[in-house]
């Protein structure tokens, strides 16, 4: 990397360490398969109406076995606010079952067999291997996207993969994890698609669009 590219690298880490100095992941959750299951769930759909959905979800059926075997009219009414309900549901279903019969209940902590559940992607493979076995992960939803292609660290047109693969190269293995939640939680708050709070940003100097 060159001299003016580690630069800007550790000064925006040094500012998101200062903007958000405990980041971390809003989807509610209290065992580790729930995490996975909210975070299929969050396709498409804010964390904070998915949290809404899980706590009735979770509350009702509070073990996989109760899961795998609910109704699935039952479950498409719980998670119908969140849009695409049917298609959800089912996974919901079929995770729940793969996990109590091929797993003993366990999240493996393998991308392949996380990849291969349905509605399983990398960055939802990423986000449940990072938050629960500390696997460096850099997981890139919209708001990641939209951000580095803001502070110049991807372009605007990169595939999702692209801007993992530039953001990989460009922050230390051991940050991964902490700069996803921080990009995430930025571009959440701060540098937000319409109407991003540029004024009083301290990393506008690095800002590609003129707000």
């Amino acid at each position: 990397m060159i001299g003016w590219m580690k630069m800007k690298i550790e000064e925006i880490g040094k500012i998101l360490d200062e903007i958000i100095p405990n980041p971390k992941c809003e989807l509610n959750y209290n065992k580790d398969y729930e995490l996975l299951l909210a975070t299929v769930l969050s396709a498409q759909a804010t964390d904070k109406s998915v949290n809404k959905v899980t706590a009735v979800l979770f509350k009702k059926y509070n073990n996989l076995k109760k899961l795998k075997n609910a109704d699935i009219q039952d479950l498409k009414q719980i998670i119908k606010p969140i849009g695409t309900y049917e298609r959800k549901s089912a996974y919901i279903k079929e995770i729940a079952r793969i996990l109590d019969e091929e797993y003993n209940g366990v999240v493996p902590k393998d991308r392949k067999a996380l990849e291969n559940m349905p509605g399983v992607g990398r960055k939802t493979a990423n986000l449940v291997l990072n938050n629960i076995y500390n696997v460096p992960a850099f997981a890139v939803d919209t708001h990641v996207k939209r951000v580095s292609a803001r502070l110049g660290l991807s372009k605007e047109n990169d595939a999702v993969d692209v801007v993992e693969k530039k953001l990989m190269r460009k922050f230390k293995r051991e940050a991964w994890g902490r700069r996803h939640h921080q990009l995430v939680l930025f571009g959440r708050y701060y540098c937000k698609a319409k109407n991003p709070e540029c004024e009083h940003c301290k990393l506008k100097k690095y800002c590609k669009k003129n707000y």
